[in-house]
C-alpha cells in the first residue's frame, strides 16, 4: 500500500504554524508504506512495520513532528511507541531529516484484544514550530491538514474522554484496516491426545487346581483329592453360577512329566484327563455344567516354568538344555546325563507335573454401554474406567465428553481423568480450565501423551514461552504446531495435516494448497475456510456460497464473518 502522508491541505492551514507551510507545498512527495496491509494475529502480538520515506529539500530545519501509531477498535484503543522526527536546527535528541531527506522506518506491536477483531492502524501528529502558535506540540488532521479549531482544541483540553477519542481519532490517518486472526483458529484440540482407559467388557477370571498323581498312574486317591482342595474349587463354581453375568466353561488337562517313553507318557496324560474329568463331573453334578477334557502329553512347559521359579543349582544349564533342543528324547537324555541334577529334579519339580489340571476360565460379562449411560445420568455407581470408556466410546460430542468427565474427576484423582478432560474442555472452547486440568494430570503423571498436550494448551492460551518447555520431548506434529503458533507457516504446513494445515497454507498463501488439504472435510469450518479462500481467489460468487453452507451448518460463524477481514469483499 503506498499513500500519500497529507501533513497540510494548503499553505493558509498553517498560517499560524509558519514551519509547514514549504512542507505543506511539497507534501506529495512523502510515501509510506506499511506492512502487512492487513495486521495479522501472530503469537499474541499485533505488530507492523511501518515506512516513512521524506524527499530531499523537504523537511522544515526549524520543524519537530511527533508521529504515534494507535490502534483503534470498538470500545477503546491503545497507542503505540511515539516517533519524533526533527530539522537539523532543532536542538532535541530526535530522529534528523536533514537537507538530503531520508527513509525512516517504525516496528509497532500491540498485545491483542479480542476486541481488535474489528480494527484500524492510525497514524496520529503533532506539529511544533519555534514561532506562531505551535510552539507546543498540536495535534494536526492528517486527513486534510487542519489544526484544531478553537471548539476541538477546547474539546481536547477539556474532560471528557470520549469526545477527545472521538476527536483524535478523527484527525488519525488510517494506514491499515482490519485484523487477519486465522492463528487463532488452529484447532489444538485435533492434536491433542487421549490416554486410553481398560474398561473390558468382557473380563476373563480363570481359577484352577492340580490333582496330582502317582509316577506312571492315573488313579486318583482320597489324599489326591483332598491335596487339590476341590471344595473351594466348587464354592467358587457356584458362586459364579449366582451370577447371571458369569459364563464358566470348565476343562480338565491330563499331563506327564517328561521322563519315560514319549508315546506311553501320551496315553498316561490321556488317561488322567479322563480320571480327573470323573472327579470333577462327581464334583460338580448339580452345576449342569459341560466338562472338557484333554491330553497333553508331556509338560515341558510347565517343567520348564518351574525350573525357573525353583532354587535348582544348575537350573542355567538345565534351562539351556531346553533351548538347544527340540525333541523331548534328547531332552531327557541330556538332563538325565546330568546325574546330580536329575535327582533333585526327581525330587521337586518332576512330581508337580504329573496332573490333570481342573481350570475354570469364567467370562464376566461388564455394564453393557447403555447400562453405563443410565447410571452416569442417574447418578449411580460407575469406575474410573467406566466413565473414561463412557466419555471415549458412547459420545462424540464434546461437551457431553466434558460433563461426564468432571463427574468423574469429583470421585477420581486419575491422571487420565484429567487428561482426557484437558481435551474435551479444549474442543468446546474452554482453553483456560483445560490447561488447568493438564495441569493436575501433570502431577499425577509424566506420560508422553501429558507432555503434548501441555504444550498444545499452553500455545492455545497463547502461553508459547511456556509451551517451549515442553518441547525438547515433543513429536512432530506438536512442533509444527509451535512453528504455526509463532507465525513460522511455511514449516507449520509440512508437519499439520487437515484442517490446521490448510490455515497454515492459507498464511503462507499457498491456496492451492489449503483447498486440497480440506478438500475430503464437510464441516462448517473447513466450509468457512473454503469461503476465506475463494474471497481471496477474488471468487466472491464461491466465497458466498461456501460462507452459506458454513453458516447453515453452524449459525454461529455468521457473527464471526461480521467481523472477518477476509470476507471484508463480501460486504461490499
Amino acid at each position: 500500500m503506498k499513500l500519500s502522508v497529507v501533513l497540510v491541505a494548503a499553505t493558509l492551514a498553517f498560517s499560524s504554524c509558519n514551519c509547514f507551510k514549504k512542507m505543506a507545498q511539497n507534501r506529495d512527495d512523502i510515501k509510506l508504506t506499511v506492512t502487512p496491509e492487513i495486521l495479522t494475529l501472530n503469537n499474541g502480538i499485533v505488530a507492523a512495520d511501518i515506512n516513512v520515506t521524506f524527499p530531499e529539500e523537504y523537511f522544515n530545519k526549524k520543524a519537530v513532528i511527533k508521529v504515534t501509531p494507535v490502534i483503534v477498535f470498538e470500545g477503546g484503543e491503545v497507542a503505540g511507541t511515539t516517533k519524533y522526527y526533527q530539522g537539523s536546527k532543532v536542538d532535541e535528541n530526535y530522529a534528523v531529516v536533514d537537507k538530503t531527506g531520508g527513509n525512516f522506518s517504525q516496528h509497532v506491536e500491540f498485545a491483542y484484544d479480542p476486541r481488535m477483531d474489528q480494527c484500524e492502524l492510525q497514524l496520529r501528529a503533532e506539529i511544533k514550530c519555534p514561532k506562531g502558535k505551535c510552539k507546543e506540540f498540536t495535534l494536526v488532521n492528517l486527513n486534510n491538514g487542519a489544526i484544531p479549531t478553537k471548539e476541538q482544541a477546547a474539546v481536547l483540553a477539556g474532560n471528557d474522554e470520549a469526545a477527545k477519542a472521538a476527536l483524535a481519532k478523527e484527525f488519525g490517518l488510517t494506514v491499515a484496516y482490519g485484523l487477519n486472526t486465522l492463528q487463532k483458529d488452529l484447532k489444538y484440540g485435533d492434536l491433542m491426545e487421549q490416554m486410553p482407559n481398560d474398561y473390558k467388557k468382557v473380563t476373563t477370571v480363570v481359577d484352577k487346581t492340580d490333582l496330582l498323581y502317582a509316577i506312571n498312574s492315573s488313579v486318583v486317591t482320597k489324599k489326591n483329592e483332598k491335596n487339590a482342595n476341590l471344595g473351594a474349587f466348587k464354592e467358587n463354581v457356584d458362586k459364579n453360577l449366582q451370577n447371571d453375568r458369569a459364563t464358566q466353561n470348565i476343562a480338565v488337562k491330563g499331563y506327564a512329566s517328561p521322563d519315560g517313553p514319549v508315546k506311553f507318557n501320551d496315553k498316561l496324560s490321556k488317561a488322567r484327563s479322563e480320571s480327573g474329568q470323573k472327579v470333577v463331573a462327581k464334583l460338580l453334578k448339580d452345576a449342569g455344567l459341560e466338562i472338557d477334557a484333554a491330553a497333553y502329553g508331556e509338560d515341558w512347559d510347565g517343567f520348564k516354568e518351574l525350573v525357573e521359579k525353583s532354587n535348582i543349582q544348575d537350573k542355567n544349564l538345565i534351562l539351556q538344555v531346553l533351548s538347544l533342543y527340540n525333541s523331548p528324547a534328547e531332552r531327557e537324555a541330556e538332563i538325565k546325563n546330568m546325574s546330580t541334577v536329575f535327582e533333585e529334579l526327581k525330587k521337586e519339580i518332576l512330581p508337580e507335573l504329573r496332573r490333570s489340571q481342573i481350570v475354570n476360565s469364567t467370562d464376566l460379562q461388564g455394564l453393557t454401554d447403555a447400562e453405563i449411560m443410565a447410571a452416569y445420568r442417574n447418578g449411580g455407581e460407575l469406575t474410573a474406567e467406566h466413565y473414561l470408556y463412557a466419555a471415549q466410546e458412547l459420545t462424540n460430542d464434546p461437551a457431553e465428553q466434558v460433563e461426564i468427565l468432571t463427574a468423574a474427576s469429583k470421585k477420581y484423582n486419575d491422571a487420565r481423568i484429567w487428561n482426557n478432560l484437558g481435551v474435551a474442555q479444549t474442543q468446546v472452547g474452554d482453553k483456560a480450565a483445560a490447561l488447568k486440568s493438564f495441569e493436575k494430570a501433570a502431577k499425577l503423571d509424566s506420560s508422553k501423551e501429558l507432555n503434548k498436550n501441555l504444550l498444545l494448551a499452553n500455545l492455545a492460551n497463547g502461553k508459547t514461552a511456556e509451551a517451549k518447555k515442553y518441547a525438547a520431548a515433543a513429536d512432530a506434529e506438536s512442533k509444527a504446531a509451535m512453528a504455526a503458533a509463532e507465525g513460522d507457516y511455511k514449516a507449520a504446513a509440512k508437519g499439520l495435516t487437515g484442517y490446521n494445515e490448510a490455515i497454515a497454507l492459507i498464511q503462507s498463501n499457498d491456496l492451492a494448497g489449503a483447498k486440497k488439504a480440506i478438500a475430503k472435510d464437510n464441516s462448517a469450518e473447513a466450509d468457512y475456510l473454503r469461503a476465506v479462500i475463494a474471497a481471496k481467489e477474488g471468487d466472491l460468487k464461491t466465497a458466498e456460497a461456501q460462507l452459506k453452507s458454513a453458516t447453515s451448518k453452524n449459525p454461529e460463524l455468521a457473527k464471526k464473518a461480521e467481523k472477518d477481514v477476509n470476507l471484508k469483499a463480501l460486504k461490499k
